[in-house]
């Protein structure tokens, strides 16, 4: 009965506030990581730091979905497609949030290339839309995001990421409803060859700074465990990967104290 009636009032403000519209984060294994995954190459990549997409060599495409604290109408699922070219590399991804007669839609196409032979850079154009239920069409707009990624060496990672600079929004009956200007900045370390260790800090318009942790350590070859932290109000997530051969399996939970868990998972293909 708590989750149904704070669904509700999420649905409600949404409503009340068309600005809700949210750059939702997608992944397994960036949620399993609490999303501190801003200077880490992934397929998914697509949807945190696209400058990291210069990290993969081949052909990887890639399912997401999410069960936001089990609860239908807060469901999340995305795709991603990486193609790396001799320049660069493009990304293509695309993620509905919501069922029924609310939607929030965003598709993406990003470019990302080395600059120098530790320094890499991307761009991503962006279009978003929201369909609200008292409206017969969705309203939409397009922003970009940009992104660096710095390789001190083998080990040391550190990524940047800028999301709608331009400040870009719904244009709706009552005015512009701004989505906000994002940054991120993170660095992760690998140690011994089967552990990493990921931090990022997040500043959104004007909110404080928000702190994410991530763990990642593989005690078998191809066999993952994750697990990561961020607050304030604290939140743990956990997860596993399987890797075989040329496909990757991730799962990912999170517990929230109050609206219980949230099951991630998603599936890469690699050509």
């Amino acid at each position: 009965m708590l989750k149904t009636y704070l669904t509700a009032i999420l649905l409600l403000f949404g409503a009340a506030r068309l600005s809700a519209i949210e750059n939702h984060p997608s992944g397994a294994r960036p949620f399993a990581l609490s999303n501190a995954i801003v200077s880490i190459s992934d397929p998914w990549s697509t949807f945190h730091n696209q400058a990291t997409l210069t990290g993969i060599s081949a052909f990887t495409a890639g399912f997401y979905f999410e069960s936001r604290f089990l609860i239908e109408e807060l469901s999340l699922a995305s795709g991603t497609i990486v193609l790396p070219l001799k320049k660069g590399v493009f990304g293509f991804s695309y993620s509905q949030f919501g069922k029924g007669t609310y939607k929030e839609n965003k598709a993406g196409v990003a470019f990302a290339m080395m600059l120098t032979e530790k320094l890499g850079a991307s761009v991503q154009l962006d279009y978003f839309s929201q369909r609200m239920p008292e409206n017969e069409n969705a309203y939409g707009f397009v922003t970009f995001e940009t992104g660096l990624v710095y390789h001190f060496n083998q080990n040391l990672h550190f990524g940047a990421h800028f999301f709608n600079p331009i400040k870009a929004g719904v244009e709706t009956a009552e005015g512009m409803q701004e989505m906000p200007f994002t940054v991120r900045l993170g660095t992760h370390y690998s140690l011994a060859g089967n552990m990493l260790i990921s931090f990022e800090a997040d500043k959104t318009a004007s909110y404080n700074w928000f702190c994410r942790s991530g763990l990642e350590f593989e005690p078998v070859k191809n066999f993952i465990l994750r697990a990561g932290v961020s607050g304030r109000p604290v939140n743990i997530t956990t997860g596993i990967g399987i890797r075989m051969k040329k496909i990757v399996a991730d799962i990912g939970f999170g517990y929230h104290a109050n609206l219980g868990i949230t099951p991630a998972v998603s599936l890469q293909f690699e050509l």
